[in-house]
């Protein structure tokens, strides 16, 4: 039974003679040798140790002996088992006989390496965890179970604060979804995040802060914990932005400086993506500046650059830019102008004339008025087509253009182009005047079918200039489409073209006549488009079956699901739609059955050269027999000779339009063909 409790007991127990021989070994002290108990009677702990180990435990268990008292100690041992030392902790006493006289050494041993080694780790996991950085660790669900002192005193809240919350209540409020989102998506491949991100104290006060999450994972691979580690980094962060501003930003007036500006125009002009849209760069330079300087001392100088500053920055868009060159100098960065250079270049200098008039406003220095005024340079630019240097050079040219001319104005830096806006500028201020005294006349063109007999017809607005005489639409409809007013003009044409059809429903020679007019994309995306249609109709009672509205397909396309809504409202009251330039859209293909339309109209780059062209006449082709499939009408624009109606005829084209059967013409004209014809 002695026997057998000895070597189920997991702990050491042995004993020595006097001669520090072992006379008894357990199963657990010949497993840590890597021996069999009969191997280690008999034998010395010099026999089973490293000499330098065996020789302060044979001295310890001498002075043992001597004294005759148990003492527990811990002691380094070699073992082959492990093979390394081992710390054990080790109870010793003497052994004697009934006499009383010592006869040997008795001991239980306790490997306790892993044990202390454990503890040495949790020391320093605490004295790690109560760093100056803040710590919180969480469960798998991310509840908080425990944070440090630095979490307290970086963000205010207590542990009692924080328990069973969870570290999202850290992020501040507009940032929170965001910032959890990206993390979350990190930690779920990585398992590892870090970031910066903008946190919130207990007092309600945002700071940045940067922030690394690890997930602990159990023996199995599963998340069991997550480790987060934090710093307050306001400090840092006010100091790039410090750095930032001395070395980007003017010390008078907080606007960018050149060097700014010099790095990102280039990082946009090298970045390979070339933008469609124009922007423009404006030099701006203060008139008599040095004599307000020489007069009255730099300070007021400066006084005036402040205000001149803020004046600037309320011309503009919050996205375009405004900096101090030098001196008193300007520069402003306007972007995302227009696709078309004149309308980029009239915006540009629209905003020009605005910070002119801006400077021209009294400034109040030290509680005096001063009258100051500004010269403006110009030039337009895309991303990848000039440098920022000569961008600059440019519209410093076109500056002291301004400045030779008078001051107190503009100039671009290409004359060409300075010509071209003040001419469509001209042309806006006499447009909007046209409308308001209805200028305009509407001209008809006659459409036939394979017999030559008219069907219809297509009213085609022009303009009664004063001065430049009959303008066409291919004049004026653009600008009219920019500046809006081609809303207006939009409503008298189709006012008018009902007016027509009223007066042809009466006479038997043109009451099934159809009349076509055409749509701009801003008036049929009018809220009240339909309402307008409706008013019209019924205001001069005609029948909405003679009535077709020409639409392109970049009108329709836009948003093909509201354009559709729109189309099928007025097809229920009668209302035709006809598709015009079909063939030149990139999508007409594709959504070509969703849109409900009554006819396709070829356009006329086609139809110019079907006679000497293959290609083109395949495509006329092509759609000529999808139009049958659909059942739709297809009509050819822009027919102007016998052999382009003959090819045409004989492809399966059944309608037909252009000034082989009669030009636009004034409605007297028009009325006077089409009686002639008749008869």
């Amino acid at each position: 039974m002695f026997k057998l409790i000895l070597d189920s007991t997991p702990s050491m127990i042995f004993a020595f003679d006097l001669e520090h021989r072992f006379t008894l070994a357990n199963r657990a002290l010949a497993n840590f040798y890597g021996l069999s108990k009969e191997a280690i009677l008999g034998r010395t702990l010099k026999d089973l140790d490293a000499h330098q180990m065996a020789d302060p435990a044979l001295a310890f268990n001498q002075d043992i002996l001597s004294t005759g008292e148990a003492v527990a100690s811990e002691e380094m041992v070699e073992s082959r088992r492990f093979r390394g030392p081992r710390r054990l902790m080790t109870v010793k006493f003497p052994l004697r006989d009934d006499c009383g006289v010592a006869i040997g050494l008795g001991g239980v041993s306790t490997d306790i390496t892993e044990m202390t080694s454990a503890e040495e780790q949790l020391r320093i996991a605490a004295t790690a965890f109560e760093s100056q950085e803040g710590m919180v660790v969480t469960d798998a669900q991310f509840k908080v179970l425990k944070v440090n002192h630095s979490f307290t005193r970086i963000t205010g809240f207590a542990p009692a604060d924080m328990a069973g919350q969870t570290p999202e209540i850290l992020f501040a409020q507009d940032d929170a979804r965001l910032d959890c989102e990206r993390m979350w998506a990190v930690l779920r491949t990585k398992g590892y995040w870090e970031g910066e991100v903008k946190n919130r104290r207990k007092s309600g006060e945002n700071y940045p802060q940067h922030l690394t999450v690890t997930a602990v994972k159990d023996s199995k691979g599963k998340v069991a914990n997550y480790v987060l580690t934090m710093s307050d980094i306001t400090m840092r962060k006010e100091a790039e932005d410090e750095i930032q501003r001395l070395a980007f930003y003017d010390a008078l007036t907080g606007l960018p400086n050149r060097r700014f500006l010099a790095q990102r125009l280039n990082r946009g002009f090298a970045s390979g993506t070339r933008s469609r849209e124009h922007g423009a760069l404006l030099f701006i330079d203060l008139d008599n500046f040095k004599f307000l300087n020489d007069s009255r001392g730099h300070g007021v100088g400066d006084l005036l650059l402040q205000q001149v500053a803020q004046r600037l920055l309320k011309c503009v868009r919050e996205g375009d830019i405004v900096a101090r060159l030098g001196g008193d100098e300007f520069l402003v960065i306007l972007t995302d102008l227009s696709a078309h250079a004149l309308e980029a270049g009239a915006r540009a200098e629209s905003v020009g004339e605005k910070i002119l008039a801006s400077l021209d406003e009294p400034f109040e220095l030290e509680t005096h008025p001063h009258h100051s005024t500004g010269s403006i340079g110009i030039t337009l630019f895309r991303e990848n087509q000039a440098e920022f240097d000569e961008l600059l050079k440019q519209a410093d040219i076109a500056m002291y253009q301004a400045k030779h001319e008078g001051r107190n104005r503009l100039r671009f830096f290409d004359h060409r182009m300075q010509e071209a806006i003040a001419e469509r500028a001209e042309l806006e201020r006499d447009l909007r005047e046209a409308i308001q005294k209805m200028q305009f006349e509407l001209y008809f063109q006659l459409q036939v079918d394979q017999s030559r007999i008219p069907f219809a017809a297509e009213a085609l607005v022009r303009w009664n200039h004063p001065k430049r005489g009959l303008v066409g639409p291919s004049r004026f409809i653009q600008l009219a489409e920019e500046t809006g007013l081609v809303i207006p003009i939009g409503r008298w044409v189709l006012e008018q073209a009902c007016i027509r059809l009223e007066a042809w429903q009466k006479n038997p020679r043109t009451d099934r006549l159809l009349l076509s007019v055409n749509v701009s994309a801003r008036q049929f995306r009018q809220p009240d488009f339909v309402d307008q249609v409706r008013s019209a109709i019924a205001s001069h009672q005609i029948n909405a079956h003679l009535l077709k509205l020409e639409l392109t397909e970049s009108v329709l396309l836009e948003n093909i699901e509201e354009a559709t809504h729109t189309m099928d409202t007025l097809r229920q009251c009668g209302v035709r739609f006809a598709l015009d330039d079909f063939g030149t859209g990139y999508s007409s293909l594709r959504y070509l059955k969703k849109l409900p339309i009554d006819q396709l109209k070829i356009d006329q780059s086609f139809v110019r050269d079907i006679t000497v062209n293959q290609q083109d006449r395949a495509i006329v082709r092509t759609i000529i027999a999808m139009a049958s499939n659909l059942s739709v009408d297809c009509i050819a624009e822009g027919v102007e000779t016998e052999e382009e109606y003959r090819l045409l005829r004989g492809d399966g084209c059944q309608l037909f339009h252009g000034h082989l059967f009669g030009c636009a013409q004034p409605l007297s004209l028009f009325e006077a063909a089409l009686q002639a014809q008749a008869s």
